[in-house]
C-alpha cells in the first residue's frame, strides 16, 4: 500500500483555552452537512464525518454514533439524530450538559466514571460508565475503554491516570480508535490492527506532532485523522510517518477564521 496523503485547505485552530468558548458560534454558522468520508468494513459502509476540534459523527448500519459532541444542537441540525453517545472524560470540549440535553433524548451513552457522577439524572438514566480497559457494547458493537492520560510529568495535570478514556468500536472486521486526550499510552502502543485512529496533538495538554508520529509508527493504523490539534504544526505527519499509514488532514475548525 502507497502511503496516500490528504490535504483540506483553511486548516486554523484555536488555543485550548478558547476552544469552548468558541463552540456556540461555531454552532451558529453550521448549516451543511459536514464533510464525510467513507471507510468499506465487512458488515457495511463507515461514514465518519469530522464536525469540531473534538467532536464526530460515526454512521453505521442506520445508526449515527456521537463522539464528545459539544457547541449546541445547531451544530449537528443537518445529521441524523443520535442512536447513541461516547464521551471520553470531563473537559469542556468534550463533554457539554446544555449539548447534550438538546439532543440526546433517551439514546444510551458510554461515558468515563468522572463524566458519569456529573450527568443530570435523565441522562445518567441511559449512560453506563466505562473504566481504563474495560469491554462492552453499545448498538450492538463491540466497545473497548483505553487509557488517556498525559505522561509528560509536567502535563500530568492535566489529563491523569485513571480518569480519562479513548474508545476502540469494532465495526465488521474495522477497528476503530478515538484516543480523547492523551499522550502515548501503554494502552495505544499496544493496540493492533486499527483501522483508523483519531490522535489528539496540542500542547501543553495531549500530544506534539513528533509524539503522535512515534505512536502511529509504534501501533500503525491504516488510516490517521489528526484532530484537536488546535495551533499545532501538523507538517511531521506528512513527512515522518511509515509507509503504509494514509494521513487524513481534514479541517476540524471550519468555521473559525
Amino acid at each position: 500500500m502507497v502511503t496516500r496523503r490528504i490535504v483540506v485547505a483553511g486548516m486554523v485552530g484555536l488555543p485550548f483555552a478558547g476552544i469552548a468558548a468558541n463552540l456556540a458560534a461555531t454552532a451558529a454558522n453550521a448549516q451543511e452537512m459536514p464533510m464525510a468520508d467513507t471507510l468499506t468494513t465487512s458488515a457495511g459502509d463507515l461514514v465518519i464525518r469530522p464536525i469540531d476540534h473534538a467532536s464526530l459523527v460515526l454512521e453505521f448500519d442506520g445508526k449515527a454514533i456521537y463522539v464528545d459532541p459539544v457547541g449546541g444542537a445547531e451544530l449537528y441540525a443537518s445529521l441524523p439524530a443520535p442512536s447513541a453517545i461516547l464521551i471520553t472524560h470531563g473537559h469542556g470540549d468534550h463533554f457539554d450538559v446544555p449539548t447534550l440535553e438538546a439532543i440526546a433524548g433517551d439514546v444510551p451513552l458510554i461515558t468515563n466514571g468522572d463524566v458519569h457522577s456529573k450527568l443530570p439524572e435523565a441522562l445518567k438514566a441511559n449512560a453506563k460508565a466505562m473504566a481504563n480497559g474495560e469491554d462492552g457494547t453499545i448498538l450492538d458493537i463491540p466497545i473497548r475503554a483505553i487509557a488517556a492520560h498525559n505522561t509528560t510529568e509536567d502535563r500530568m495535570k492535566y489529563h491523569p491516570v485513571g480518569v480519562g478514556n479513548g474508545y476502540v468500536l469494532n465495526f465488521g472486521d474495522s477497528q476503530v480508535y478515538v484516543a480523547g486526550d492523551t499522550e502515548p499510552t501503554d494502552d495505544m502502543l499496544g493496540l493492533t490492527d486499527i483501522a483508523v485512529a483519531f490522535l489528539p496533538m496540542n500542547l501543553p495538554f495531549t500530544m506534539t506532532p513528533e509524539q503522535a508520529v512515534e505512536a502511529i509508527n509504534t501501533f500503525k493504523p491504516g488510516i490517521i485523522y489528526p484532530y484537536h490539534y488546535g495551533e499545532s504544526d501538523l507538517s511531521p505527519l506528512e513527512t515522518d510517518v511509515v509507509e503504509g499509514v494514509e494521513v487524513r488532514l481534514r479541517n476540524w475548525y471550519p468555521n473559525q477564521a
